[in-house]
């Protein structure tokens, strides 16, 4: 029987096929479907992200309550070799083409750099990037780039201390400019910046933001808000939405679509030019590009292509998803290669069709807001 992809996903919390050792484990796809990640509705995932660890050493407002969470145990987390072997697995067999490795924060794990350079080893032309928030990046961004590591994203919400203090209750910021400018020394470039704008705290800082990065060769992304906070006090009306960060930007800077493909990509890219104050027209030639991530006012769901792996070795079809399924326990089990990426690929087959629901809709009456925050679940 041929499958056509598109039917509908079962609803939410009536997906799981069963309980494997008190496990929730997905049903089976149906016969017939085709080789990879995919989903009922035409998406393939060949981006994955992987979270090394939910520990962080900040305490970023959006994200994670001051007096932090209770960390996953040593145990708990996946080991190197079993993020080798998932990975290897993700890319020989299910078609994965590119990895984005989270957290938590990665640089945490003492053998970061052990991981890297084991899934480098495996997969020479692999594109591996890294979200961080920059904490001790100075000292290890040339050995991450010795072991592999394509490219870096850190997150940088301001430049100004008493601003990046309040955001992350933590004062790092020297810390992490000098994490930034190492990155860069040490060629994981294009370095990207993400930033998340909070109403009344660091929104009107964005042009400046946007100026600094442009004028070191780093791309900035905002990212809207997400319901992804610990202290679950987002909501919709407080947050900074796409359309407010484009006229934030637009005192200073002119933008123009990118017109490269998005390609998948969660950023909607712009060319940037400085505004003349005189006629307020663009003057003179692109300075780079921006990004705005959009994911509760202009979401890009219909052409997802991610899969995430938690650090416990969970599988997570959609950020949003209030169900999860257990790559690690099989594994330890002593499940074949095979096994696993039967495992995987079912439990991508009940992927819901955009933030864990059957529609789009951040913020509305039927969303339920994840457990996990997004430093449990990884970015």
């Amino acid at each position: 029987m041929s499958v056509q992809l598109g039917m509908p996903v079962p609803p939410s919390g009536g997906a799981a096929g069963g309980k494997e050792s008190g496990v929730a484990v997905p049903p089976p796809r149906p016969a017939g479907t085709p080789a990879g990640l995919w989903d009922p509705y035409g998406r393939r995932a060949t981006d994955m992200r992987l979270s090394l660890t939910d520990k962080c050493n900040l305490r970023c407002t959006y994200c994670m309550p001051a007096e932090g969470l209770e960390w996953l145990s040593k145990q708990a987390v996946m080991t190197r070799d079993e993020i080798v072997r998932i990975v290897r697995i993700g890319v020989t067999a299910l078609g994965v083409r590119e990895l984005r490795l989270t957290g938590g924060e990665p640089l945490v794990r003492a053998d970061l750099v052990d991981i890297i350079s084991g899934i480098r080893s495996d997969h020479p032309d692999l594109p591996i990037s890294m979200t961080t928030n920059g904490v001790g990046l100075d000292k290890k961004a040339a050995s991450l780039k010795a072991a592999g590591l394509t490219r870096i994203n850190v997150s940088l919400d301001s430049l100004h201390e008493e601003t990046f203090t309040k955001l992350t209750r933590r004062p790092f910021l020297d810390r992490v400019l000098a994490g930034v400018d190492a990155a860069w020394a040490a060629g994981l470039g294009p370095v990207k910046l993400n930033a998340v704008l909070m109403r009344g705290i660091n929104d009107a800082e964005s042009p400046d933001l946007l100026a600094w990065a442009l004028g070191r060769g780093y791309e900035l992304r905002f990212i809207e808000q997400m319901p992804l906070d610990a202290d679950h006090g987002w909501t919709r009306r407080n947050m900074i939405t796409a359309a407010e960060i484009r006229d934030l930007l637009s005192r200073d800077f002119v933008l123009a679509h990118d017109p490269r493909e998005r390609d998948g990509a969660p950023a909607e890219r712009f060319e940037v030019r400085r505004r003349d104050t005189a006629s307020g027209e663009a003057a003179g030639p692109v300075l780079g590009t921006v990004g705005i991530i959009a994911s509760v006012t202009e979401p890009f769901c219909a052409d997802c292509r991610r899969t995430r792996i938690t650090a416990e070795g969970k599988i997570m079809s959609c950020l949003f998803s209030r169900e999860e399924f257990d790559l690690l326990g099989l594994l330890r089990d002593g499940a074949t290669d095979d096994e696993l990426a039967s495992r995987w690929q079912d439990a991508m087959w009940v992927k819901p069709k955009a933030h864990g629901m059957d529609h789009t809709g951040l913020g509305a009456a039927d969303f339920v807001q994840p457990d996990r925050s997004m430093s449990a679940i990884g970015g």
